[in-house]
């Protein structure tokens, strides 16, 4: 009896298939569904930060999480000041860092961005100031508009005590001046990131015509460049 064997193209098709669901399921696995707030969507002008923080002279990093990651890495890297963001996860361990894991809700991470940016051109708490007002919706619990699950939480990874301090009290400011009608719900969280893989790397750039980044993100852009004109590129 011969032993079939699959065909390169069929193999081919067989791998793309598993990719492309594997996609929806991180991000867009719902899409047109309606959306739990208005902010999300719409975008909030919202105070700065009232308290200054000191940084460093050199490049700096910091770590966001705000449902998925390509809609607040493409925010980001159109942020003056900003040098590169990289999509990845945080809140758990490197051995459970990976896409199919953490998409189906198996690992304690969230997905999250990090960027590195020049403390002269961009401080941290203009990048929490844009966090909060145009990247995603601070109230939403374990979810963000059509994804739902702990993997799409809004949470905070500070990489110094200066940047864990800068976000408490910045949160602790926003809550008192009720912008939103729900509670704020973003936690800060112990520093960690590892990179997604390679296909989730600037998404939105590589895929502007995705049903899910048409619908969902690229109206954050253009929150960004309404909000903060003289910081977007």
């Amino acid at each position: 009896m011969k032993k079939s064997r699959k065909s390169p193209k069929r193999i081919f098709l067989t791998l793309n298939i598993g990719l492309l669901l594997g996609m929806a399921a991180a991000c867009g696995s719902n899409i047109g569904a309606p959306i739990g707030s208005a902010h999300a969507t719409e975008g909030i002008a919202i105070s700065a930060p009232a308290t200054r923080i000191t940084e460093p002279k050199a490049q700096q990093v910091a770590v966001f999480a705000g449902g998925c990651f390509w809609g607040v890495e493409a925010v980001f890297e159109r942020v003056k000041g900003v040098t590169r963001v990289e999509s990845g996860y945080s809140g758990d361990t490197k051995a459970t860092a990976d896409y199919n894991l953490v998409s189906a809700g198996r690992t304690k991470h969230a997905e999250s961005v990090r960027i590195y940016y020049d403390p002269a051109r961009v401080s941290y708490n203009d990048l929490l100031h844009i966090f909060f007002s145009v990247a995603h919706d601070p109230t939403q619990l374990n979810r963000q508009g059509p994804d739902r699950g702990k993997q799409y939480r809004t949470a905070i990874f500070p990489a110094n005590a200066a940047q864990k301090n800068a976000a408490r009290t910045y949160i602790a400011q926003l809550g008192k001046a009720s912008y939103w009608k729900k509670p704020i719900v973003t936690k800060i969280e112990p520093f960690s990131f590892y990179p997604a893989e390679s296909y989730h790397q600037d998404f939105m750039v590589k895929n502007p015509r995705h049903p899910y980044i048409v619908q969902w993100d690229k109206p954050k852009i253009a929150n960004l460049n309404r909000l903060f004109a003289s910081r977007a590129r």
